[in-house]
Parts: structure tokens; sequence; C-alpha cells
């Protein structure tokens, strides 16, 4: 439980860091790219989406801390739902369209 505890935690520091706009370092695909290839994206834009799924995947890792907390099990498969959700949400989002593109 406190290891899960330490997991929101982190994933909330890491959608406040990306929140601010320069948490692309963390960004896994994005910080290899070549110089010229990162200046064809938005960087501030695409941060701040990943700030938000962050602040989301922690949300839905709640359902998983009550779960254990309460004893609850069907609450570790609406967490876990979601988060599935939230991820393939995610890479759909990201990679249809030029949402970040410049």
């Amino acid at each position: 439980m406190i290891i899960l505890a330490a997991m929101i935690v982190l994933f909330l520091a890491i959608g406040g860091v990306m929140m601010t706009g320069r948490g692309s370092f963390l960004i896994a695909g994005f910080n290899t790219m070549p110089t010229e290839e990162k200046e064809k994206y938005n960087e501030t834009a695409l941060c701040k989406f990943m700030g938000k799924m962050m602040f989301a995947l922690a949300f839905s890792m709640l359902f998983w801390l009550f779960s254990v907390a309460y004893d609850i099990h069907w609450l570790l498969y609406v967490g876990l739902i979601l988060f599935l959700f939230i991820v393939a949400f995610m890479v759909i989002f990201m990679n249809t369209g030029s949402r970040f593109k410049r």
C-alpha cells in the first residue's frame, strides 16, 4: 500500500513538472529525437497534455489504493479499466492528426 501511494505521489510530481511545460526530457521518444525533429513539435502543448494525462493516471490509481485499503475488490478492476482506457486514449490522441506539430 505504501508503494502504491508512493507511485501516485510520483505520478502527481511528474504531472506537475509536465504542466509547467518543461518536462519534455521525461517523454520517451521525444527526448531522443534530433533537434531538427523536435523543432517541428509544440513542446509546451505536448508537455501540458502529458501532465494532464499523468494526473488522470494518478486518479485511476487511487481506485487501486482504495481497493487495498478498504478490501473492496471491484475497485481494483474499475481502476485498472480506467487506467488502460486512459493509456489507449493517450496513444491514439497523440499519434493521430497533427495536434502537437507546429
